[in-house]
């Protein structure tokens, strides 16, 4: 697949690129999509939510009343599930929610959203490019150019400078991240995935890998 490769106004350079077939071209994989976003989001969970249970209450052991008799419920002491206060019973407790996904299923995962993008025209490769100074402004021009600016945008890059990061850092939508660090959550989450033309390169190096 032949794309062109544009200036940051937007403006052919002349130059072309191309976009292997093997990566941005293949038939999408929807449940290995599926599963690698799982595990993306699975991966960010704390697990640390926590309720106590009833030897964890901090309250009298004493039994309230007795056992039978009394045409109420039968219950021990204060910390007793049934009333308020008391202990939670089966709450949750601090887990680990992570799992392993094998690499093969990573990387074809990443091939087929990537080739989701490119069906729909969502893949713009531009020319390396630098901001000598951070300003919001002049990556809002950048958006302009490419006609992305209401547009969920993610820029795969090699070099991401500081420059650019703050430029980029305030504006709604748009995420700056190293081509190799690219995962299939960052590029679904995408509406228009912008890629360098060394970022490219990289991205086809690791996912050739």
């Amino acid at each position: 697949m032949e794309v062109k490769v544009l200036n940051i106004k937007g403006e052919e350079t002349g130059r072309t690129v191309t976009l292997e077939d093997a990566i941005f071209g293949i038939e999408p994989n929807e449940h290995v999509m599926y599963l690698d976003v799982k595990q993306h989001l699975a991966n960010k969970r704390q697990g640390t939510a926590k309720t106590k249970e009833r030897s964890e209450v901090a309250f009298s052991t004493r039994k309230l009343f007795r056992q039978k008799g009394t045409g109420g419920a039968r219950r021990g002491d204060i910390k007793s599930p049934l009333l308020k206060g008391g202990g939670t019973v089966f709450g949750p407790k601090p887990r680990d929610y992570s799992f392993k996904l094998n690499k093969k299923v990573k990387r074809l995962a990443r091939r087929s959203a990537l080739s989701l993008r490119a069906k729909e025209d969502g893949i713009i490769v531009v020319e390396d490019f630098n901001l000598d100074a951070p300003k919001t402004k002049d990556f809002k021009n950048i958006l302009k150019g490419l006609n992305i600016v209401d547009s969920k945008s993610l820029f795969l890059m090699t070099d991401v400078d500081k420059n650019t990061v703050l430029s980029a850092r305030n504006l709604k939508g748009v995420s700056l991240i190293p081509a190799d660090q690219a995962n299939t959550y960052r590029i679904l989450n995408a509406q228009k995935v912008v890629l360098t033309e060394s970022g490219l390169k990289q991205l086809t190096d690791v996912l050739n890998a």
